[in-house]
């Protein structure tokens, strides 16, 4: 749900110009970029790797913005924080949600 969430953010920005800092409570995307986990999956063509065609997505949008990333500690009081979780919850309760279709064919 993180990695996505960064996706949607991404592409919701107008321009490159702008200075884009993702602040996040997940080890995994922040050390993913942060620790040069990717550019390592990209190199091996995410083989065993979750999440392949999110990070897939990803990609471009990190080469266009060249987003810093800085982790949080969730549920630490950190509002924006705070409010995001709140969001990505109230969001998952929702009917109908639509399938997640890259997860989906990768189980199979």
């Amino acid at each position: 749900m993180e990695l996505l969430a960064v996706i949607k953010g991404l592409r919701e920005l107008k321009s490159s110009e702008v200075r884009v800092v993702v602040v996040s409570d997940s080890k995994y995307v922040v050390d993913a970029i942060n620790k040069g986990w990717l550019e390592n999956w990209i190199k091996k063509g995410f083989k065993d790797k979750k999440n392949p065609d999110l990070w897939r997505d990803m990609i471009p949008l990190l080469r266009r913005y060249k987003p810093t990333f800085k982790w949080v500690k969730g549920h630490n009081n950190h509002p924006q924080n705070e409010r995001c979780d709140a969001l990505a919850v109230m969001e998952s309760k929702k009917p109908n949600l639509p399938p997640d279709v890259g997860y989906e064919s990768s189980q199979q």
